[in-house]
């Protein structure tokens, strides 16, 4: 499964990528993420933990950075999940932010890729039960919040 939604954002991109290249700031936007720890900075290869919630679920993960172009990309792998740790090793998703300049500001696009191969019914039901749709319409409707108040806060403070 992949999903994809895009917003123009009236800033340039260098400003942008600042912002969604840290994930530290992630909370501030998404409805689901609450921020994240990072050791050092970020490059290809980084890891870092994001902590995220849904409801009175809480749960974190370890993510590694697979792109870092300023300006351009920035992309991570989600590789373990966790309650307290992030402990349990298994691919889980790909993250990517694509940036291109347009007229009066940056198009953002934010991409997200299922690879839970492990994906079973039984998955597919507590994805239904955990988001009374589909994980991919909710992830949609996640990552248009996601981008609309990313752009609400960017340009709020341009």
């Amino acid at each position: 499964m992949t999903v994809s939604q895009n917003v123009v954002i009236s800033v340039a991109p260098d400003v942008v990528f600042a912002s969604i290249s840290d994930p530290i700031q992630t909370g501030r936007w998404s409805p689901e993420n609450l921020g994240a720890t990072v050791d050092g900075t970020l490059t290809v290869g980084s890891t870092f933990v994001g902590r995220n919630r849904r409801g009175r679920m809480r749960w974190v993960t370890r993510c590694q950075v697979t792109a870092y172009e300023p300006d351009r990309r920035f992309a991570f792998d989600v590789e373990a999940i966790g309650v307290r740790r992030p402990l349990i090793k298994a691919p889980i998703a790909s993250w990517s932010y694509d940036l291109t300049p347009v007229d009066g500001g940056t198009r953002v696009i934010e991409t997200w890729v299922d690879r839970r191969t492990w994906r079973d019914r039984v998955a597919t039901v507590f994805d239904k039960l955990a988001t009374k749709s589909t994980f991919a319409e909710f992830n949609a409707r996640n990552i248009q919040r996601t981008l609309d108040q990313l752009k609400r806060t960017l340009e709020s403070h341009a």
